[in-house]
């Protein structure tokens, strides 16, 4: 986490807009709660229209969302990837990160990397929205995700 330049979007004006969620399953203590958050914001900014699903790993995240795109207004992608012992963290960060770009490109239609990319469990409760936590990921992707959506709508 840089620390500074965060552009302190609470919430938008998003009523009438479709959210899918999609979370994976490792980490699914933290995940959940980031879950819960997104549905959280999603319902702050008046989306009534949420879609969540649950993968495996953050690996099968860009697959799903782009069926969520297919069907969507925006998407959100959530997971937790630690770093380990072997590169096995920047193959999975890569693939992740590349992936849901491509489906934002391909489908055109915003789709929000909320997948916390760490070297610590420390530093993923530090992001994950817990009571204790610095950062709050899943609302925050929310809230950028649905922004770039009523962006793009009005053009």
């Amino acid at each position: 986490m840089a620390g500074f330049g965060d552009p302190h979007l609470d919430t938008v004006d998003a009523g009438g807009l479709k959210l899918g969620i999609v979370g994976s399953r490792w980490h699914s203590d933290l995940v959940d709660h980031m879950v819960e958050r997104a549905e959280a914001a999603a319902k702050a900014c008046g989306v009534n229209d949420v879609v969540a699903v649950r993968v495996a790993g953050s690996v099968e995240l860009p697959i799903v969302a782009q069926a969520l795109a297919k069907k969507c207004d925006a998407v959100v992608a959530l997971g937790v990837v630690i770093r380990g012992e072997t590169a096995h963290f920047d193959y999975v960060c890569d693939a992740v990160t590349a992936g849901l770009t491509r489906v934002a490109l391909d489908e055109r239609t915003p789709v929000a990397h909320g997948v916390l990319t760490v070297e610590s469990l420390g530093q993923a409760r530090d992001r994950a929205g817990l009571e204790d936590s610095i950062e709050d990921k899943g609302w925050q992707s929310v809230v950028a995700v649905l922004d770039a959506a009523l962006t793009i709508k009005n053009l």
